[in-house]
This record gives C-alpha cells, structure tokens and sequence, in this order.
C-alpha cells in the first residue's frame, strides 16, 4: 500500500509549496480563509446541501486528514501529534495502515473532490474560529455522507460558536480547567471498543486534564474516565464521573475525541498511540465499534405488570425475589404482606400471630399475562412498628433448577407459619422443591420437598437474607441473614449478649453470623440431588468434622461466614465467582469508641471465607469488643487477621478463619470510606481524616440490592438484548434510588476475591430510571436469556404491595456496531 509522508503547512505560502511537491492538489487554495464570529447561521446555500462527496467518504487506500489550524498561536503538541499519528499509519498490521495527510488551511472543507478522499478527519486544531460557515457546512456535509472524525484535546475549544460543532466533539471545556500537568489514574470502562481494549484497566499518566461545562456521559458513549481523586481538578471539577474519552455516531458519521494529548510526550507514549490508533481504525472505517451502548436514549424500560384489582393479589404481591426460565417466563415472589387494608396480628397468644401468604406469580412474555402460581402459608405478615413488633420472615427466595424445562423444579426459601413456637419465639426456615406445572404455570404444593431447615428466633426482627443462585457445578448458594435485632448496640458491632428471650439472645451476631455452628448470617452451599436430599461440595468453609476445640464445632454447609442480611446474591457461571452485598448496621457516623458508621457492603467471592461481620467491616475496619456485666462498656478492638469468637452465646469455634476484605461499602459520609491508621492498624474513625476510596457512591437510607454479571450472547437474534459493552459488568444497586448506587462495575480479575477495589463504575440511574414513576425501590433484578433485564420495584410501602410495586423490563434499542459491515474501508476487518 502506497504511504505518503505528511506534509505541514502554517501559512498559505507553506502550503502553496507543498503542494508544489505534489502532496495535495492544487484545488486546495481555493477555500476561504477562517472568519471572526458570531456570524448568522449558513442559509440554504450552504455546502451541507452542495457539496459533492461520495457515500461514504475515502476508500479501501486509507487516507486520515490532520487538520491543525488554530485561531491564537499553533499548539506545541501539533509536530508531535502529527508525527505520532502519521506513525501509526505506518505501522502495525497491514489491514489497519492508512497514509496522512497535514495541513492548517481550512479550505480543504470545501473541496469535494479533495475531502472525499479522506476516510477520517482528525482536528489537532487550538481554540477559537478556524473555519468560517461555508467551511463548517462542508465539514458537516463530510459526516452526513459518513465521514469519520477524531478530535484531540483542545480541538474542544475550536469553533465556539457552534452548536452543531458542540455536538460533534460532544462537551465544551470548562474556562477555569487546570492548565498544569497532573498524573492521574484514568479508567477504562470500555474493554470492547479497539481505542480502549488493550489499554490497563487503571492507565496512570500525566497530562492537561480538562473539565467540562456540561458532562456529555449518556448522550456520548464514555469510553474512558479520568479519576479525579488522584489529582487536583480544581474548581470546575466533574466529579466522579469525569469523562475523558468518548465517541458516538453523529449526523449520519463517526466521532470520536478524547480530552487527553494536551502534552507534547502524550504523543510519546506507547498507549496513548495505541488508544489513537483503535479510535482511527474505527473513525476510518477500518474496524467496528459500539458507540451506542451507554447513550440513555436507546434503552427502554417498561412496567409489564398493572397494579392489582381491589382485594386481589392477582398481578403482584410484596415483591421480594425473581427467576427467569430459559423459555422468558419469570417467576417472582411475594414475602407475604398482606394488603394493607387487612388487619395483621400481632398478639402472640393468637394462633394467626403474623399469619400471611407468600405468593408465586408467573409472567408470560409471549402471552404478556400473569399467573398466581401458587400460595405458602408464611410467617412474617406482623407490619411494621419496632424492632420487638415487626418481622422479616415470609417467602424470601427462589430459584429454579437447572434442568427446569424438563423437571419443573422451583426452590423456595421460606419460613413456614405452621411451624412457629410461639412460647419460645423461635421459627423454622426451610429451603423446599416444588414442581410446577409448566402448561398451567401452577405450582403443585403438594410436591414439596424439604432439602434443608434450620431454626430461626423470631422475638425479634431482622435480616432474614433470602438470595440463592446456582453456580455451574449445580451447587445450590442459599443467603441467610444473622437474624439479630439492630437496636442493642447503637448501630455499631451487633455484639450485645445481654438482651435474649427464654435463654436465646437476639442482639449478638456472634450468636449468628460470627458461630461457625449456626446456619444463620451465612452463605451456605449444597449440592440438591434428585430425591430432595443434598450432599456437600469440596471447597466449603468447613466440613462440618473439624477436631478443632473438641469438635461438633461447624457446619459443612458454611461457604461464606461474616454476612450480615445477604437478600441477593448472584453468580457468574463462566467464572464461578459468587457476588453478594448485605445490609449493615445502623450507625449514621463513625465513632472513635466503637468503630465505623454503618457500611452497606458488596464483596466478589472467590473462594469460601470469613467476611467479617460483627467483628469488621469493609476493608477490615475493627469494630471494638463489649461484654458482660456492662455491654456498653468497650473492651479491646477486634483482630481482623486473628478474629476470636468470645461471646457466651457462642458454641462453635473461638479461633475463627481470618477475614477477608470486602469489594465496595459506603455509608452516608460515602464510598469506600477509609481512615488513616495506628501502629497497631486500627483506623482513627476521625471523620474530618476520611477518604473515599468510591466516591461513585454514597449512602443514606441503604440496602444493597447485588445485581447479576451481564454476559452477552453473540448467537442470540434477540432484538431487546443489552449489547456486548456490558459483557463482564456487575450489577450494583440500592432498595433507594436517592444517592445510593445504581451501577456497573469492572473488577479486576487478579485482585476479585481478595478485597480488590473495583477499577471502574458508571452510573444506571438513566437506564433503569429512577424517581417517582420509575424504578424507585429496586428490590431484585436479573438478566432474561434474550439478554434483557427484569427489575422488581417493592412499592411505596412497607410490608405490602401498592400500585407501584410492579416488574418491569428494560430493552435495548441501539442495534449494532458501526459502521455497517457493507461500509467497511476493508470488508475482512468486520468486529
């Protein structure tokens, strides 16, 4: 392929001498020279309507203009900006070489015949007015015929004045941005597109780091984010989210632009010529790329479910759980609130004391209708009141067997009513295996198999837990809460022994999660077998046999020890890592007596272990120990490393496993927040010494909702399918839609499991809408096989179901990568 050097030219006799040469036409000298603005809008003459270009611009000889006129003074970045990118069509694979062209005259956008040739522009222009109207409406006639366009850095500040220039580079620079060079880490949230790919998914360089008036991310496809934690912003700064990179389709061709090359050793660096080199292979139309995966507008989200008719509970009962079959039927349950017009018991000398029904529900995509599968008779129907007077328990769970078409086989989690001792107040939790009719969508109660129970106080509330999820073994996961009251301990460590009822105590979770020999506050794992039995996998926490402290200590079903009220968890089968969040306590603040605010918290699960509640949280923040005579007299911090299980309530082992940091928690000062710490690691709890390690995420009301792992399925011909950008993604979310998360995640494979922070996150808020008539208690939510999501809002309430409770589906409306493979410059390169 013939590779022509470029050719610079800063003034029209530089020009005129180049083409001399015979670099570019001598057509090139009949443009105009750039004007002041503001100038009138171009009327219908203009050349957007004239101008004669081929469809799409350039061919299979790849040819790239740089465009490098500048209205002040030339950038000092221009020679190395032209010598990096004229070097990367040079070089690499040969399908993916083009020849570069230079030049600052701006006539060159109003030569058909010369800027039809090019299969992308790139502006490495400064600020101010380079092109007058005739000019700009030729470059605008050059993207309607589907040209590509890639701007550099301070290309944002050129041309103004113009809107439709605004939206081709996609934000205007802050005036006061930071003009000093900074390193700062950037992240790359787009693993797929071939300008962000290859790059580190935490990249640390230095460069001018650029803020914007108005944050493009959602109208642009964001690509890349500089993280503003490690450096200084300044007064202008984005935040969080701070997009530094981005592309989309635009007014019929490519743009891409990234903030980054404001120096001249930008241009040096082996990634950012790589990242240069994937956002020109696309703008060329040399590869494909998705540009419209995370723009809002292309999603769709739709409640298919109405409210229920008066007194029924036809559509919807207190939403808590959802399945989703391999056919898209979806399988959602309700705890067992009763509607709010129904007087609940609360006198435990009545035999109905907290009497319900936990509901099955079936919706039909390909009918659009909705069944009432079935009904359990539940405990847990008390209402709300104090912590003494209300109640978690009810429906909690389901799952359905992997092998569901053929068998019909559901799992539900659930605390049965008829098995309450109400002298005592203890209950029976229970995972049991139904058979659903699959013609019918009815669920026969009378197949019930018991697989596993275990006893559970009920004097008190709360966090009962409830998620299961399979791994791809067929291991059943099944997410019990600690089942304690909060309201013992202030908030802090729920490790008050004191208070109990008839000898069993409900404020120490060192009864509960923290016991190596109770069910409860747990992540258990067993493998169901066909006759309603189990048996246990290699791998779990223990094995139930321990000879450690005299045996008879633990239980073999323990995968995850140290979970506080784990609702949901979820697995991604193609790596078997097991995702969670649970609720924390309820401490508003930090103390310096007794440890950290309350942390709600998500952890990526590798492997079986000890995840510290009630002795630490987060990224191991001790909480300090109380004990009797006086609990509310501290004693000495927690071991994180070396954790000792002294309660009296305690009868599993003393010596527990060490415990491992969790993947995110935030609390209402923020995520990830973490203090400096002494010589003996324990954190100042200070709250004027924070940081924040996630400031993507804040707290408040909290409860984790932990969402799926998106994994895209190229065979599938499904229309409503997310697209591939999210392949890998984990799903985070809140019960509240306020300051809370609603997020994707990247974790990064070689720290997931061992407390790694997360690498990159953006925001869902726009695509499973939040507020009042959108998805504002977002209680579960899951991935159908046509690759859309399935989202269950619990309602306005509590403890029922109102007319905002309801199931709703979010679809993807983009379609595919551009350009189409029949525009390809080289048809063998198609994604």
């Amino acid at each position: 392929m013939q590779r022509t050097p470029h050719h610079r030219s800063r003034s029209r006799r530089g020009l005129a001498a180049a083409l001399a040469a015979g670099a570019l036409t001598a057509s090139l000298l009949g443009g105009n020279a750039a004007s002041a603005r503001p100038y009138p809008e171009p009327g219908p003459q203009n050349l957007a309507t004239t101008l004669s270009l081929p469809s799409p611009p350039g061919g299979a000889n790849v040819k790239v203009l740089v465009f490098h006129a500048s209205a002040t003074e030339e950038s000092p970045t221009v020679d190395a900006g032209i010598a990096a990118i004229e070097k990367i069509g040079l070089t690499g694979p040969e399908a993916g070489r083009f020849q570069t062209v230079a030049t600052d005259d701006p006539a060159v956008f109003t030569n058909g015949k010369q800027l039809g040739k090019y299969n992308a522009v790139v502006f490495l222009t400064g600020g101010g007015d380079v092109l007058d109207p005739e000019q700009e409406a030729g470059l605008e006639a050059y993207m309607e015929a589907g040209g590509g366009f890639l701007g550099i850095h301070a290309a944002a500040r050129t041309e103004p004045y113009s809107d439709w220039f605004t939206g081709l580079i996609g934000a205007r620079p802050a005036a006061d941005s930071p003009t000093n060079v900074q390193r700062a880490t950037v992240e790359i949230g787009d693993r797929q597109h071939p300008a962000t790919k290859n790059l580190p998914l935490e990249w640390k360089r230095p460069d001018k780091w650029l803020n914007w008036t108005k944050n493009p991310s959602g109208d642009v496809h964001t690509v890349a984010r500089v993280r503003e934690i490690t450096y200084q912003p300044g007064a202008s700064a984005n935040g969080w989210d701070h997009p530094v990179s981005w592309c989309r389709d635009y007014d019929g061709g490519r743009s891409f632009y990234t903030a980054m090359g404001g120096t001249v050793d930008s241009f040096a660096e082996t990634d950012f010529r790589d990242h240069l080199r994937g956002a020109l292979n696309w703008t060329t139309r040399i590869s494909q790329a998705d540009c419209r995966a995370t723009i809002t507008s292309n999603y769709q989200a739709e409640r298919v479910t109405q409210p229920n008719q008066p007194g029924l509970s036809d559509q919807i009962g207190e939403p808590h759980g959802l399945a989703v079959a391999p056919d898209g039927r979806v399988l959602y349950i309700g705890r067992g609130g009763a509607d709010s017009s129904k007087p609940v018991v609360t006198d435990w000398n009545n035999p109905d004391i907290g009497k319900g029904l936990g509901q099955i529900h079936v919706y039909d995509p390909k009918t659009k209708k909705v069944t009432l599968a079935g009904e359990l008779t539940i405990f847990g129907n008390k209402g709300g009141g104090d912590e003494l007077i209300k109640v978690e328990e009810g429906l909690l769970g389901i799952e359905l067997d992997p092998d569901f078409e053929k068998n019909g086989w559901v799992y539900l989690h659930y605390t049965p009513h008829s098995k309450i001792d109400r002298d005592k107040q203890m209950a029976v939790r229970q995972v049991s295996r139904f058979t659903l009719d699959m013609a019918t969508n009815k669920l026969d109660l009378s197949s019930e198999k018991v697989l596993l129970h275990w006893p559970v106080q009920v004097h008190s509330c709360c966090h009962a837990g409830g998620g299961m999820a399979w791994d791809s073994k067929g291991n059943l996961y099944i997410a019990t809460g600690d089942n304690n009251s909060s309201g013992f301990s202030d908030g802090y460590s729920g490790n008050n022994p004191q208070p109990n009822y008839k000898g069993v105590s409900f404020a120490d979770a060192r009864r509960t999660a923290g016991n190596t020999n109770n069910l409860n506050g747990k992540i258990l794992r067993i493998h169901p077998e066909d006759d309603g039995t189990y048996t246990l996998p290699e791998g779990n926490l223990f094995t139930g046999k321990e000879p450690d402290e005299g045996g008879g200590r633990t239980r073999g079903e323990i995968y995850v020890m140290g979970v506080r009220n784990p609702a949901r968890i979820s697995i991604d089968k193609s790596t078997d890592t097991l995702y969670a969040g649970w609720v924390g306590p309820d401490a508003g603040a930090p103390s310096t007596t007794w440890g950290p605010a309350k942390y709600d918290t998500f952890a990526a699960i590798t492997k079986a272990g000890n995840h510290g509640w009630p002795y630490c949280m987060g990224n191991k923040q001790p909480y300090r120990d109380r004990n009797l005579p006086d609990p509310s007299k501290p004693l000495g911090w927690y071991d994180c490393d070396h954790p000792k299980n002294e309660s009296p309530n305690n009868d599993g082992l003393v010596n527990l496993p060490p415990i491992t940091s969790n993947t995110i928690w935030y609390s209402p000062q923020g995520g990830g927040v973490d203090y400096p710490r002494d010589a003996n690691g324990i954190p100042s709890y200070k709250a004027e010494e924070q940081k924040q390690l996630l400031p993507w995420l804040k707290g408040g009301g909290q409860a984790t909702m932990n969402g799926p792992v998106y994994r895209y399925d190229a065979a599938s011909t499904s229309a409503d399918k997310w697209p591939s950008y999210w392949d890998g993604k984990w799903f985070v979310g809140d019960f509240y839609d306020d300051t809370q998360p609603r997020h994707a995640v990247l974790t990064d494979p070689k720290t997931a499991g061992k407390g790694g922070l997360p690498t990159h996150a953006e925001s869902l808020k726009k695509i499973i809408p939040v507020g009042a008539d959108g998805i504002r208690n977002l209680m579960d939510w899951k991935f159908a096989p046509d690759g859309s999501l399935y989202v269950l809002d619990y309602g306005r309430g509590f403890f029922t179901s109102d007319s905002k409770s309801a199931l709703w589906r979010v679809t993807y409306k983009g379609g595919g990568p551009t350009p189409a493979a029949a525009d390809l410059a080289r048809k063998a390169a198609v994604r």
